[in-house]
């Protein structure tokens, strides 16, 4: 079972590598790289974001620093008060998530500019942080073994005790480097996965944006990551065999004609809705509108090619 988590979210930063643009909203890959890193963190019980308030990919709690600008630890800890004043109930307990549950005692961290982080990685972060024996932080390390603690998950109750005397050591916790926090913690490492060797990648220039977006017009990936750019704007939470829409679509060109093909994988879609506004599960229903639509376009095909057939004969 996936250990239960909240997230925090930097995203205020002043990006002045970047000409101080607006750095979570520049987009990659046709998505915005906050909503990318929403998007891999989707499973968290509660997402705060340290940042100036927009319209995101799903909804989430905004909050920001006492003092604009005084960097990721003064970030981190706001976004994590406001995690911890949502689980005080009325009365002074502990509260949870309102339906019974206690909350998380696992927090999830990140920045807003990791293009290429999914759920994955998260996963491979919490698991890292179960097998640990007594470890209070699982860091994700990148290709050269350097720690990323803003791609990290903390356990909540070291970790507000290492704020706090931070805190309390340097009168304030404005300006302080990462590595004070880390470094009184006990963590293990993980390192990237296979499956997601650049997560730990960041866009701190423009020259870091251009190579991620050629990175996603890769030719191995670009089709999965306009499926989900479209997805995303159409406000879309369907997993749908895509192999077997492209099947169809080519069966349509080839069978029948050209243009077939995107008007069949229209009508496709607009029978599945259909179906799911009836209560069918809506991959069920994409799956068995285009089985029907395949079946028809091989029943076109051999008609064709039988009369062809007998074409030549006579």
């Amino acid at each position: 079972m996936t250990t239960a988590y909240d997230a925090v979210v930097l995203a205020g930063g002043a990006a002045r590598r970047l000409g101080g643009v607006d750095k979570p909203g520049v987009r990659v890959g046709g998505r915005a790289l906050l909503d990318r890193v929403l998007a891999a963190c989707a499973g968290a019980r509660r997402t705060v974001v340290v940042g100036d308030p927009r319209p995101t990919v799903r909804p989430v709690d905004w909050t920001r620093e006492e003092r604009i600008g005084s960097g990721p630890l003064a970030a981190l800890d706001a976004g994590a008060d406001v995690l911890r004043d949502g689980a005080v109930a009325e009365g002074g307990e502990r509260g949870g998530d309102g339906d019974g549950a206690p909350a998380p005692d696992v927090l999830l961290v990140l920045s807003a500019d990791l293009p290429f982080l999914g759920e994955a990685t998260v996963l491979r972060l919490l698991a890292g942080l179960d097998a640990g024996p007594g470890a209070e932080a699982a860091l994700l390390t990148d290709a050269d073994g350097r720690d990323q603690p803003l791609v990290a998950v903390y356990r909540t109750g070291p970790l507000r005790r290492e704020l706090d005397g931070l805190r309390h050591a340097h009168r304030g916790l404005d300006g302080l480097p990462l590595r004070f926090l880390t470094g009184g913690l006990r963590t293990v490492r993980v390192p990237a996965g296979p499956d997601e060797p650049s997560a730990s990648f960041d866009c701190d220039t423009w020259e870091d944006i251009a190579t991620a977006r050629a990175r996603i017009r890769d030719h191995g990936t670009v089709l999965d990551e306009w499926i989900t750019a479209v997805k995303t704007e159409l406000g879309l939470d369907l997993d749908v065999d895509t192999g077997a829409l492209l099947d169809l679509a080519r069966d349509a060109a080839h069978g029948v004609a050209r243009p077939a093909a995107p008007l069949t994988t229209f009508l496709v879609g607009y029978a599945a809705a259909k179906a799911a506004e009836d209560g069918t599960d809506p991959a069920e229903a994409v799956a068995e509108a285009a089985r029907k639509a395949a079946a028809l376009a091989g029943q076109w095909a051999a008609e064709q090619a039988g009369q062809a057939e007998q074409d030549e004969a006579g």
